[in-house]
């Protein structure tokens, strides 16, 4: 009896373990450009060309250190989300959001860009290389909702005709920049 009352926890134990998933890893997908951080004076450009107010939701695709996401959240006060397939960013990024105290508005997905929904956006950033631009177009036109605004940094999205383009003059790190405004 005595035997009895150890081994049925123990089984039930062992049923749990094994049925139990294993811990995620990190998320795979294509990496879609290398890690080079927009100059804060193009990203409060990008927000401003994408005329981000209070409250609305925006994504910044590949959000590298998220910088992006930090102003949005809070120069803007919208409801900011990154998308970071790198994992060593995604920690940084994370670490520095709970540092400046922005979890409430702010916030980085540790996944693939496309695979992620996109159809509460008002706006969406990007850096990404040209050929990556195309590859995330198909996604972004079946998600995104009439009105929806979208900021490309240097490199256009191929098939699509801007709204309207920016150059931003040497900012002191020896090249220009170009932004790219659509409107879904």
């Amino acid at each position: 009896m005595r035997l009895k009352r150890i081994l049925i926890p123990l089984l039930a134990l062992t049923a749990f373990a094994q049925e139990a998933p294993a811990p995620a890893g990190p998320p795979t997908g294509e990496k879609l450009a290398p890690y080079y951080p927009t100059p804060e004076t193009v990203v409060e450009r990008m927000l401003e060309l994408g005329q981000l107010k209070a409250g609305e939701k925006m994504f910044d695709l590949g959000s590298g250190d998220g910088r992006i996401v930090i102003m949005a959240a809070q120069k803007y006060h919208a409801d900011a989300t990154g998308i970071e397939l790198d994992s060593d960013l995604y920690i940084s990024s994370e670490a520095k959001l709970k540092k400046l105290g922005l979890q409430k508005t702010a916030r980085i997905v540790h996944g693939d860009i496309l695979k992620q929904n996109y159809s509460s956006a008002n706006l969406i950033t990007v850096y990404l290389l040209p050929e990556s631009n195309l590859k995330a177009r198909p996604m972004l036109e079946s998600q995104l909702k009439k009105g929806t605004r979208v900021v490309a940094h240097d490199f256009g999205i191929g098939g699509w005709t801007p709204t309207s383009t920016v150059t931003i003059a040497d900012d002191g790190e020896g090249r220009s920049h170009t932004l790219y405004l659509y409107i879904r």
